[in-house]
């Protein structure tokens, strides 16, 4: 009897259960109706207006998106930031889907960084011996290089030096504690300097004298600094600054010929855009912009 009165009990809720079960069931459907219908009108809303804005072109289709900016990393002797940058502003200003990035340091360096896969389109070096490496390694097109510039060798001392050598020997003075030159292995400007002071067998007399840099830029700045008595740069390096003088220019019959060749690395994704600069790199506006800072063009 107890347990049939406790059925009974139960089953007196179930009624009111299946009608609050009705109940929320009809308040789910109107909900869900009311949000799609609030998406429908949003979407048709959007539509409508759309159009409007295009004058009643809503089907037509939209314009075409202006060309991406195509971007070139140029890796380039220290010696020619100057030059470069000048030229660079005139190039992007004439080709505004071309964006140039610069990436100045000792030819030695650069070369490294483009063996180990650093981003390169184009190299420029300060020597000879650095390009033909990276064409012997198949890094640099070869039927791309060409010998862009010339440039010559000076010693240069802070511009109120009392004393102003006349003669590579004079170095070997008192007054010559610190002379700067381009570390040989990595600085072309160094392996010109090393190969002309062993011609004068002074290379070895002058070595504990020497202070070693990462490229002719850090000598010049050794020079303009006081830092050092004496340097050897390029006679463009020395154009540069007033706050240095040349005390003579190199015989250029003691060391290799400087030359600047230039050549298009193989890894480029935008041979096209790199081909076209490196001829632009040629021409008489540019070579005019070289010549200004000191180079001599190669015919």
């Amino acid at each position: 009897m107890k347990i049939m009165q406790k059925f009974l009990n139960r089953s007196r809720f179930l009624p009111m259960l299946l009608l609050l079960a009705v109940a929320l069931s009809a308040c789910g459907s109107a909900a869900d109706n009311a949000a799609t219908n609030a998406a429908d009108n949003a979407a048709a809303n959007a539509a409508n207006n759309a159009v409007a804005e295009n004058g009643g072109a809503g089907n037509q289709q939209a314009d075409t998106d202006p060309q991406s900016q195509v971007e070139l990393t140029i890796s380039a002797a220290a010696s020619l930031k100057d030059s470069l940058e000048e030229i660079t502003a005139a190039y992007e200003k004439e080709h505004e889907n071309v964006k140039l990035t610069m990436n100045f340091g000792a030819s030695g360096t650069l070369q490294k960084q483009i063996e180990q896969g650093a981003p390169a389109d184009l190299f420029l070096s300060a020597g000879q011996k650095q390009m033909t490496a990276l064409i012997d390694g198949n890094f640099v097109t070869a039927d791309s290089k060409i010998d862009l510039l010339r440039n010559r060798l000076v010693l240069i001392v802070p511009s109120d030096a009392a004393t102003v050598p006349e003669s590579m020997d004079a170095l070997k003075d008192a007054g010559f504690a610190q002379i700067a030159v381009g570390e040989p292995e990595v600085v072309p400007a160094g392996t010109y300097t090393k190969e002309s002071l062993e011609n004068e067998q002074l290379w070895d007399v002058l070595q504990p004298k020497m202070v070693l840099a990462k490229d002719v830029t850090q000598v010049l700045t050794y020079v303009e600094s006081g830092n050092a008595d004496a340097g050897f740069v390029y006679e463009s390096d020395a154009k540069l600054s007033d706050k240095v003088k040349t005390a003579l220019v190199v015989d250029e019959a003691s060391h290799s010929p400087i030359i600047y060749p230039a050549g298009i690395v193989a890894a480029t994704k935008h041979s096209d855009e790199t081909a076209e600069f490196l001829q632009y790199l040629q021409t008489a506006e540019a070579r005019d912009v070289f010549v200004n800072h000191g180079f001599t063009v190669t015919e």
